[in-house]
């Protein structure tokens, strides 16, 4: 995407809540489908905000994401699939677009944190 439409986008919906990645579902989605690798980034803007999560078998924590917005679709790809993941901002106060695996998404996976 074009980094002018970006900024025209979050122009447009300044103002409106926060869509926060959901490291709690993608974990759960990534158990579930037994796959080892996973990416994840904003749906309107994957060029500049996706990034591998999940590599191996592993929580991915030093790869760059940007995994929130008020206009783009924060999405979890698994297996060439696209999959909303996120929740609305006050529902993961704590959380935010640099949010790296928390605690209750690792122990979903089963795995410390390193």
């Amino acid at each position: 995407m074009n980094s002018i439409y970006a900024m025209v986008m979050g122009q447009a919906y300044r103002g409106n809540e926060l869509m926060v990645f959901d490291w709690n579902k993608a974990a759960r989605l990534i158990k579930e489908n037994k796959t080892d690798y996973a990416s994840a980034g904003l749906d309107e803007d994957w060029e500049w905000t996706g990034g591998v999560i999940y590599k191996n078998g592993e929580p991915v924590t030093d790869e760059y994401t940007y995994l929130s917005s008020t206009w783009a679709t924060p999405k979890l790809c698994i297996n060439g699939k696209f999959i909303d993941c996120y929740k609305m901002a006050h529902e993961v106060p704590n959380w935010c677009a640099e949010t790296k695996w928390p605690e209750s998404a690792l122990k979903i996976l089963n795995k410390r944190r390193r």
